[in-house]
């Protein structure tokens, strides 16, 4: 039995799919994983533990919810992530002196460790990722995401502050 062939109005309704600000946002977020993740794949690094550990480096003994915020995960990613850094011993966590009831996490020198050597492959993965815009279409794309963001902030699931200091 043959298969019907798509109509007219059904690419157009695919078109308008592909060209939504989420679908392309998703598929972008998708490809800089996978680009991030080809680049660090021999350190066994994720974005999201990257991005946990440079955090961590700028602002040792940070409680995991501030944690939580600096990168803009809800409580329950944070924690897995962690979970995945302790296990390899790149992380501690424990209670804060001041405040027992929070969570305080720091870098061990094996986090440090991994973490400068992350420096070179991550650098790669966002210049891989940049290299199909020009230096004006890469600003212009930063602008305009940091811009985006920015103004619907308040429409995210888990909020985005970065910590002070």
């Amino acid at each position: 039995m043959p298969t019907a062939r798509p109509s007219a109005s059904s690419d157009a309704t695919l078109a308008r799919l592909y060209a939504r600000p989420g679908f392309l946002l998703r598929r972008a977020h998708q490809i800089s994983a996978a680009v991030f993740e080809d680049e660090c794949g021999a350190l066994g690094l994720t974005p999201a533990q990257f991005g946990a550990l440079t955090v961590l480096k700028a602002h040792p003994g940070l409680a995991q919810a501030g944690l939580a915020r600096a990168l803009g995960f809800d409580k329950v990613t944070v924690l897995r992530v962690l979970r995945g850094l302790e296990a390899r011993g790149l992380v501690a966590r424990g209670a804060k002196a001041a405040d027992r009831r929070h969570v305080a996490v720091s870098l061990t020198a094996d986090g440090l460790a991994l973490l400068r050597q992350a420096q070179r492959p991550a650098e790669k993965a966002y210049r891989r990722l940049m290299a199909p815009l020009t230096a004006e279409q890469q600003a212009q794309l930063l602008d305009l995401l940091q811009r985006l963001t920015g103004e619907l902030e308040d429409q995210a699931r888990a909020s985005f502050v970065p910590p002070a200091g």
